[in-house]
């Protein structure tokens, strides 16, 4: 694993969005434990804290990690082309987010049996959580690309602020989607309208696990 200046900039960025919600102590001492670490320090403290695979694995992305297992994560749903798991730092109750199981860089190539799994799971949240909107926007970080589905339930976008869910609470939604699966089954298929393509966001607003020492 060989970081460049600009991946360092952006996995600080990163970093230091997830201990936004840290008691101020805390959180001024892992400021201070981020910004000071140099390029090997960085890539260490990534592999100390599972977010890479080692070097003889040769996966430096940490999303190819959740979908190899390397990385635990909370899974809702699969298909022959996507993983779909629940995001722990989330914005909305449900928040999710859709990983294609291939190292995709850029959206013109994600898999359309990609977008089949984005129905599903938004078929899912729609039935159990009754939400205004779900916004679907996908993201690039390490390289890879990744597809965010939002429930809206007031005026949530994805610059709101996130909120640490805890596993107990992972666990439970699973539960609750899982059982909202049966009820979408049951359900006569009929043609989604689709509003828009996946769009676009910038890399601050994706998911990126971390464990501060």
């Amino acid at each position: 694993m060989a970081l460049n200046d600009s991946q360092v900039v952006e996995i600080k960025k990163q970093l230091l969005g997830q201990i936004e919600n840290f008691p101020e102590d805390k959180r001024v001492q892992a400021e201070a434990q981020i910004n000071a670490m140099d390029v090997a320090q960085l890539e260490e403290f990534l592999k100390a804290n599972d977010l890479v695979k080692g070097d003889k694995g040769g996966e430096s992305c940490p999303f190819c990690s959740i979908v190899s297992g390397n990385i635990p994560s909370t899974k809702i749903g699969e298909n022959s082309s996507a993983i779909a798991i629940l995001e722990i730092n989330p914005i909305s109750k449900g928040h999710a987010l859709i990983i294609p199981k291939k190292h995709v860089e850029s959206p013109d190539k994600i898999p359309e049996d990609l977008k089949n799994l984005v129905r599903e799971i938004s078929e899912k949240l729609k039935s159990k959580f009754s939400p205004k909107d779900i916004l679907v926007k996908s993201a690039n970080m390490f390289g890879h690309e990744v597809v965010n589905l939002l429930p809206v339930y007031t005026n949530e976008t994805m610059d709101s602020k996130k909120n640490q869910a805890t596993p107990e609470e992972l666990s439970k939604l699973k539960s609750e989607l899982d059982l909202a699966l049966k009820v979408v089954k049951e359900v006569k298929p009929e043609k989604v309208e689709e509003k828009s393509d996946i769009q676009k966001i910038s890399e601050e607003d994706t998911w990126l696990p971390v464990r501060i020492p």
